[in-house]
């Protein structure tokens, strides 16, 4: 069975009471505003329209929970790091998404939606922090990857790779493209890894 198979809208999530109790696993989408997030769910889903992708950064204001058949689930994390977001709604969000991503059992791992053009920015490296406490797996999506050329993007890579083998060795990465279909086979092995 495809793992991102038959992915329908669940429910949504303001504040850790709101969490839905269910027996499955759960994997989270977290990155910077318009960093392709959306479009990176649409496009392992096979759903244009699951995750909702707009030009206007910020647009994602809670937790989304996606079921999939296996009864496992993808958790749209809202995107940081939007500047015109009021600062006690930022407030909020930093806590609960803290809260979440640090004691949430279901959560097995993080994939983290990176602009392969503006890679590994502080809010990326403190993301990388803060989760890589939990010890669970975290895999990152180079994303947008055919805006650059073959090389300059295996150059992105390289260097991305030097950083994680570093700073966060238990970290893997890869390139993505939503629009060309880059890399969804590789994205999805790996997935499927933390969930066997």
């Amino acid at each position: 069975m495809i793992l991102f198979e038959g992915a329908t809208f669940y429910t949504s999530a303001n504040s850790l009471k709101d969490l839905p109790v269910h027996d499955g696993k759960e994997i989270a989408f977290a990155g910077r505003s318009n960093a392709g997030k959306s479009s990176a769910i649409n496009t392992l889903t096979r759903r244009t329209k699951l995750a909702f992708t707009s030009k206007t950064p910020g647009r994602t204001q809670q937790i989304n929970y996606f079921r999939l058949n296996s009864g496992h689930f993808i958790v749209d994390l809202p995107g940081y790091g939007y500047a015109k977001t009021p600062i006690a709604i930022r407030k909020h969000w930093e806590t609960f998404l803290t809260q979440y991503l640090l004691t949430r059992e279901e959560l097995i791992g993080l994939v983290l939606i990176i602009d392969i053009r503006h890679p590994l920015k502080d809010l990326d490296v403190q993301m990388l922090e803060l989760f890589s406490s939990t010890q669970k797996a975290v895999h990152i999506l180079l994303t947008k990857s055919d805006k650059l050329s073959r090389q300059q993007a295996m150059v992105t890579l390289r260097q991305v790779k030097d950083f994680l083998k570093v700073n966060f060795p238990a970290v893997s990465v890869q390139l993505f493209s939503s629009s060309k279909s880059i890399g969804i086979d590789d994205a999805n092995g790996i997935i499927q890894n933390w969930i066997d």
